[in-house]
């Protein structure tokens, strides 16, 4: 308990003090989460509408495998974009190892199965709805798919804020393929790995209290300027 109290008590401070190392490993867990967030939502989003509006052959396999990518290894998909990004590998003269824009696509490789597979559940149910409408208007697939993300934006914010929960929260991937560098890589999540390490549970503790006050503020924030929360929507 005394841990805890002692973080609390940190947290407090450092945010009250504005202390410089905080707001820097903040902010950058805010741009390379938020960049991966939107890049997974402009992928999974109209992938999850199109599965749900297309009918093909291999269409249920589809749907399990995107289901099973839901639950891919973190430590995995960074050691994969390791071995991708590392001077040895196929993209390695781009020199993109150990810096954000590694962690960036570390993390859309993680969070893009899962808004896409919650966007095709929120989707299907309004094609079942719109199904006959849309096909008596002569809509194309393309005018098809724009109608269902538009009418069901609010259930696909939820998809791209569990995406954005999953990605604030990541520390093995990161790790990998960013490095923990300070004042380079080093994010919020790999800040308090680092300091649990060193032993000094009170900072780690602080820092975790931050990242959650931070995520609760994000879906706070977008709820808010979505209007969620007015009458009976929320």
């Amino acid at each position: 308990m005394n841990d805890i109290f002692e973080g609390l008590t940190q947290a407090a401070r450092l945010v009250v003090t504005l202390d410089a190392d905080l707001a820097e490993i903040t902010l950058r867990s805010l741009q390379v989460t938020v960049t991966a967030t939107l890049i997974a939502s402009a992928i999974g989003l109209p992938l999850g509408a199109w599965i749900a509006v297309n009918r093909f052959r291999l269409r249920r396999i589809v749907i399990v495998v995107l289901n099973a990518l839901m639950g891919l290894p973190p430590v995995v998909v960074g050691l994969v974009v390791y071995v991708i990004l590392s001077r040895s590998g196929p993209l390695g003269v781009l020199g993109l190892l150990f810096t954000p824009t590694a962690m960036i696509i570390a993390q859309v490789i993680i969070i893009t199965p899962i808004i896409a597979s919650i966007s095709h559940q929120a989707i299907r149910e309004l094609w079942a709805d719109y199904h006959d409408l849309l096909i008596s208007l002569h809509a194309t697939r393309r005018q098809r798919i724009a109608t269902l993300l538009w009418d069901g934006r609010r259930a696909l914010m939820t998809a791209s804020l569990a995406g954005f929960g999953r990605a604030i929260g990541e520390v093995g991937a990161i790790m990998i393929v960013g490095g923990n560098i300070d004042h380079a890589t080093r994010v919020l999540t790999t800040a308090i790995a680092l300091e649990t390490g060193k032993g000094d549970f009170g900072l780690a503790l602080a820092l975790g209290f931050v990242l959650i006050a931070l995520a609760i503020a994000v879906n706070l924030a977008l709820h808010v300027l979505s209007g969620t929360e007015r009458g009976s929507r929320w």
